[in-house]
């Protein structure tokens, strides 16, 4: 039933025959945009959302279970929560932030450090400035922050294997750069 209502995608291969179906038709994609637009989303992630929402629905086949009666309606239930894990996200963010602002002393200056320190400051926040948004968050958190990888986790949400790795990950990033720079 679901392939019936698959349209083929551009770009298929067609020398060797393998064709790859797009399980969501024209209407059902300007349906499932327009659910992630009026959920909120931003109009640059609604690609993105799109894109989820397919991929949920080849996952629901691959696993053997029964396609959804009606994929539109299916798919636009989906587009909703991720609408709404989206808004989550954000909520999450705005709250680490305000976190970190608060745990930031009053009277930090840099105009009262030497001029080394200065340098060192500005290279180090250019080098956070360029990193992945999920590694700095990470290192900001760890560094910044002073939580523990078990408190990030948790904050996050993410396993603590996975905040170990975007640590690593940062840290040798962030040490390369200032290396480059010549700053340590």
């Amino acid at each position: 039933m679901l392939r019936r209502r698959a349209r083929r995608v551009q770009g298929a291969d067609e020398k060797s025959g393998v064709t790859l179906d797009d399980p969501l038709d024209a209407a059902q994609e300007r349906r499932v945009r327009a659910v992630l637009a009026l959920g909120g989303v931003p109009q640059a992630d609604l690609p993105d959302g799109v894109q989820q929402v397919r991929l949920r629905l080849l996952e629901r086949e691959a696993s053997g279970a029964e396609a959804p009666r009606d994929v539109s309606a299916w798919a636009a239930v989906v587009a909703s929560n991720l609408a709404m894990d989206w808004h989550r996200a954000r909520r999450r963010q705005e709250r680490i932030g305000e976190r970190l602002a608060s745990l930031r002393p009053a009277e930090y200056a840099v105009r009262d450090a030497g001029e080394d320190t200065k340098v060192l400051s500005l290279a180090v926040a250019q080098g956070l400035d360029e990193l992945p948004d999920a590694q700095r968050q990470i290192l900001v958190l760890r560094f910044y922050a002073d939580l523990p990888v078990r408190g990030i986790a948790e904050e996050l949400g993410i396993p603590e294997g996975t905040v170990k790795s975007r640590l690593h990950s940062a840290v040798r990033a962030l040490r390369a750069r200032l290396h480059e720079d010549e700053v340590v």
